[in-house]
């Protein structure tokens, strides 16, 4: 077995990552072999590295993706070096170009009612009307990452407690709360649900055809459900997310219980929202303060 099909495996068997986590593992280390010209990974030296991020930045690629394919690869020669007796890593002591902080975009409370209190007039399918609207008001109340969502078995939401069992990143479970309005949206969707089951399906949001909901389909019908809501901007699930995160954060300050529903490793992730709750309050000091107001 070639040293890239090993990395493969142990990324896949000890540290159980997504065949989508291994597969783009796969395609950077990839792009280093084309952008070495086919050098052996065991011959390379710094300045190969190096030359291969300049090659990289030379496509006019994001500073974001030249910093994930040097992940990657620092990832395989630390395997290597470790496992497969590689001499030396020749990726340490490079830095990847740092990329500018976007702060992601946030719906506002009043957004998010005209979002989740649209749709209320009866649709070709109620089913539908009803699983859409409980998806919705359960990103909308816990905070999901999409693939979370879609994820879903009907054992891990207990509508009695008001509370979901979700697997996150690196298929860690934690439990988020289920405000009142998703617990009411998904009394209404269960029931609606069982006609259209198939096989037993386990997944708590399922397709017509009675299969678990892919993300793309959440995606193309949140998108729906906002045109008919009636707002002039492109929504994805994630939005959901980021406005969960800082509304809860406006109201209670609290970082750390805010790292814990999203499921973040590391507080400095969760830290973006405090810059976004800072915006809000500076604006709204623009706004009311005497000695803000620009003179006219």
């Amino acid at each position: 077995m070639n040293p890239v099909d090993s990395y493969l495996q142990h990324l896949a068997a000890e540290r159980r990552l997504s065949p989508h986590t291994v597969a783009a593992y796969q395609r950077d280390l990839a792009k280093l072999t084309q952008l070495v010209a086919d050098t052996p990974l065991t011959e390379l030296s710094v300045t190969d590295i190096r030359g291969a991020i300049v090659k990289l930045r030379s496509q006019s690629l994001s500073a974001t993706s030249v910093a994930r394919h040097l992940s990657s690869w620092r990832g395989f020669y630390a395997f290597a070096c470790r496992r497969l007796g590689f001499a030396t890593n020749p990726c340490i002591g490079l830095r990847p170009p740092k990329a500018a902080k976007a702060l992601p975009q946030v719906l506002s409370p009043d957004v998010c009612t005209q979002l989740l209190d649209g749709e209320s007039t009866p649709a070709t399918d109620d089913a539908l009307l009803a699983r859409d609207r409980a998806m919705f008001e359960l990103f909308y109340s816990s905070g999901l990452r999409l693939s979370e969502l879609t994820g879903l078995d009907l054992n891990d939401v207990n509508l009695n407690t008001g509370e979901a069992q979700v697997t996150g990143k690196g298929r860690k479970t934690r439990i988020v709360p289920v405000g009142q309005q998703a617990r009411i949206a998904l009394a209404a969707w269960l029931p609606q649900r069982l006609p259209l089951a198939r096989d037993n399906t386990p997944a708590l949001f399922i397709s017509q055809r009675g299969t678990r909901l892919t993300a793309r389909s959440v995606q193309l019908r949140l998108n729906r459900w906002a045109r008919q809501a009636g707002l002039n901007q492109h929504v994805h699930p994630h939005m959901l997310r980021h406005a969960f995160a800082t509304h809860v954060l406006q109201s209670s300050a609290d970082l750390r219980a805010v790292q814990e529903m999203l499921g973040h490793a590391s507080i400095s992730t969760t830290q973006v929202y405090t810059h976004l709750d800072w915006q809000h309050l500076a604006k709204i000091y623009d706004q009311a303060h005497p000695r803000a107001r620009k003179k006219s």
